[in-house]
């Protein structure tokens, strides 16, 4: 018993020495930077987003204590990295009998450059450049197939109201737009046929419209390929 007790007291004495020596009180802007980086370290993004991440603001009261390193930071769970996250900061402490532990929520922002409206546009508008614009829209936001290129959007007319600053999606806009005078590609394994007719229906980028042929009448279904233009499978 004398033994062990003699071993519990050098082992005291030893983490009582390594305390003076190597531990310290971390600061509020350190816990912050590894609740950071341990978001940047699993978030998985496209090359072309921004990503901004956002720790909660500490309470200045908050009187962390003495820590031995390192300091450990993990997600609170093993999932993917979502918009409200929460991470663990924890450490060994010569003031506590247990490790300390703190649970930080971190905001994380994924931002994506979309075409968006540089003022209203009303139903029926023809989008020229001057009228579009490119800006990062965060990821929750972007609900339907959007535009990451200008050229992809002018030509084309306004549907329905779209306020300024909104991003601009396929929904929102024909493409073809009924009553349009419309470029006819008519294909078949050898040779491809181009001529005029008139849009029956609005049409977006891959839809099958009913078109009329301007020299034959002739109604045929034929797919959407760019603005103004439609393709004949024959």
């Amino acid at each position: 018993m004398k033994a062990k007790y003699v071993l519990f007291s050098l082992i005291f004495l030893s983490n009582h020495a390594l305390s003076t020596q190597d531990a310290s009180v971390p600061s509020l802007s350190a816990i912050s930077q590894l609740a950071i980086g341990v978001v940047e370290e699993k978030i998985d993004v496209a090359e072309h987003a921004r990503v901004i991440i956002t720790p909660q603001s500490l309470d200045t009261r908050l009187k962390p204590p003495l820590c031995f390193p390192p300091i450990k930071a993990e997600l609170a769970s093993n999932r993917a990295i979502k918009r409200n996250n929460t991470v663990k900061i924890t450490c060994n402490s010569p003031q506590l009998q247990y490790p300390w532990q703190i649970f930080i929520s971190v905001r994380v922002d994924i931002l994506y450059p979309v075409v968006v409206a540089r003022a209203t546009l009303g139903p029926g508008d023809l989008i020229t450049k001057g009228d579009i614009v490119i800006k990062y829209v965060e990821q929750t936001l972007l609900r339907g197939r959007q535009f990451s290129n200008l050229d992809e959007v002018v030509g084309t007319r306004a549907k329905r109201r779209i306020a300024p600053n909104q991003p601009i999606f396929s929904n929102n806009l024909c493409f073809v737009c009924k009553g349009d005078s419309v470029s006819i590609i008519a294909r078949t394994e050898n040779f491809q046929i181009k001529t005029v007719g008139e849009a029956l229906q609005d049409g977006n980028l891959g839809d099958r419209i009913r078109i009329k042929n301007t020299y034959s009448n002739k109604r045929v279904n034929a797919r959407v390929i760019d603005v103004g233009k439609v393709e004949v499978r024959m």
